[in-house]
């Protein structure tokens, strides 16, 4: 009987050992569901969403970033906005000028191919690269998050071409036998001119000339300039001067070499020239001295 007991008693732990263990394989079973279930949400959110938001705060963009972009005509030109806590919301780009919408997310929406999206996963940067850019493209543009409604960040972009620039142009008059200073600036170029040159009536000065006194100094920069320096100038030294950069656009400047007797002649465009010299000043301060004076003595009299 005892020997029965036994064996029912036995059996029974058995039976429980077995359902003990078949809940534990189904557990075990679904933790590894579970593990496999985050592993794939978690490649999910890595491939196509962003960081998930911080919880109480919503997307927004960090307005530390520059919002005034300067770029050279030609020069590959990049606009760059910060989101914060994106989730898995969109970043796109628009163009103010003409409500154009140019990229959304990584890809570029609009079919003009000097504009495409830059974005590198798990950063906050988003940005619109503009290749060959004119003047055309200076205006505002919008980087916005797809909220509801949109919230938008402008920056603005302005477009500049490199010029060259002659102080005193368009006209200098010098004396005879003083030194032609000529200064040449070069600004917004997209590196400086590997060659400055200069011309006199489409001739290129030759600094080894017999006449001599003739020098050039140029100093390279964000702002590149060159000084050309004739010393004893004469007649023949008027002209044209032509500053021609390697790569920016010339400017000329017309120098007249004029008689010591008249040091302050002013070109005019009927071709008349006067002279202002010191004497002829004071004579026109005398008069209209005297002219006051005789309108306050009139005054008095009355």
């Amino acid at each position: 009987m005892n020997a029965i007991k036994r064996f029912v008693h036995y059996k029974v732990l058995g039976r429980r050992a077995m359902s003990t263990f078949g809940f534990v394989k189904v557990l075990v079973t679904i933790i590894v569901c579970f593990v496999a279930s985050a592993s794939s949400l978690r490649n999910f959110r890595t491939d196509f969403l962003e960081e998930w938001p911080t919880p109480g705060t919503g997307p927004h963009f960090d307005t530390a970033m520059a919002s005034n972009f300067t770029g050279l005509v030609g020069k590959t030109v990049h606009l760059v906005c910060k989101v914060k806590n994106l989730g898995n919301r969109t970043v796109s780009w628009v163009r103010h000028r003409d409500i154009h919408l140019l990229t959304v997310g990584r890809y570029t929406y609009t079919s003009d191919q000097r504009f495409e999206a830059l974005h590198s996963p798990h950063t906050e940067e988003w940005t619109l690269k503009i290749r060959y850019p004119q003047r055309k493209d200076s205006g505002i543009y919008e980087c916005q998050i797809s909220t509801t409604p949109p919230i938008g960040h402008p920056v603005y972009l302005t477009i500049v071409e490199p010029e060259t620039i002659i102080v005193g142009a368009p006209d200098l008059f010098v004396n005879k036998g003083s030194t032609i200073n000529l200064t040449c600036l070069v600004r917004y170029a997209p590196e400086p001119p590997p060659k400055m040159t200069w011309s006199l009536n489409t001739e290129e000065i030759n600094f080894d000339s017999p006449r001599g006194g003739i020098s050039l100094v140029t100093e390279k920069g964000p702002e590149t300039t060159s000084r050309l320096m004739i010393q004893r100038a004469v007649p023949s030294d008027s002209g044209i001067y032509t500053c021609q950069p390697s790569n920016a656009n010339p400017n000329s400047i017309k120098v007249h070499v004029v008689k010591e007797e008249h040091p302050a002649a002013m070109h005019h465009g009927d071709g008349s020239s006067t002279s202002t010299g010191p004497t002829q000043t004071l004579r026109l301060y005398s008069s209209l001295l005297v002219s006051i004076i005789a309108n306050v003595m009139f005054s008095i009299i009355e």
